[in-house]
């Protein structure tokens, strides 16, 4: 029986089998036992590698900070995580760097204010009493790696088309990017700036194959 601890764009948590390309946390959302009981527990979410430095992780210990896992970076991006400072750094630079030209005028950011306006973009209200915030966005607008949902469905902006997601890949029936107009948009805008600005997230192989 997998655990549930695998990310959807729709920021749900959820038990599939896939494990995905990215791990990444928000803080021990999990007790005794192995399920979460929260949907965070910290302002800092991030997303990690799976290996690094090799450190082993028994799943969800007692105690310990609460293991996710993301299909890719753009799924992890448009649940509202950014890159770790340690385990992968220099995409942190990266990011951090595109969203200060993205949404600051170049002017260098401080890390919790990057982080206090990612979390009230992705989150409204407090813990397990609040919701993911939702967004509007033009389609034609978005830059790819982007997630959009259209109809249910959690798309991912990319070149002439949007990929559907699902847990275990893109599906390999992608849509024509049109007609333009106005969409729900699921990366929080500022992280979509931050796209827009140069920031290049890794996507799932499965979207270039389509």
């Amino acid at each position: 029986m997998p655990l549930r601890n695998r990310v959807t764009p729709f920021n749900e948590i959820v038990a599939v089998a896939d494990r995905g390309l990215f791990m990444g946390n928000r803080g021990r959302l999990h007790e005794d036992r192995r399920e979460p009981v929260r949907r965070y527990r910290v302002r800092q979410w991030i997303t990690c590698r799976t290996e690094f430095k090799d450190r082993r992780r028994e799943l969800m210990t007692p105690g310990e900070y609460t293991e996710l896992f993301f299909l890719d970076e753009a799924t992890a991006l448009a649940a509202g995580h950014r890159p770790c400072g340690e385990c992968r750094r220099e995409a942190f630079t990266r990011f951090r760097a595109a969203w200060s030209r993205g949404n600051a005028d170049g002017e260098p950011v401080a890390l919790r204010d990057l982080d206090a306006r990612l979390h009230a973009e992705r989150w409204e209200g407090w813990g397990n009493y609040g919701h993911p915030r939702r967004h509007r966005a033009m389609l034609d607008e978005l830059p790819d790696g982007a997630m959009v949902a259209i109809d249910g469905e959690a798309l991912l902006v990319l070149g002439e088309h949007l990929h559907r997601w699902t847990p275990g890949g893109y599906a390999s029936d992608p849509r024509p990017r049109r007609p333009a107009g106005e969409v729900e948009l699921l990366t929080p805008p500022s992280t979509v700036a931050a796209i827009a600005a140069g920031y290049a997230p890794v996507i799932h192989p499965s979207a270039r194959a389509a």
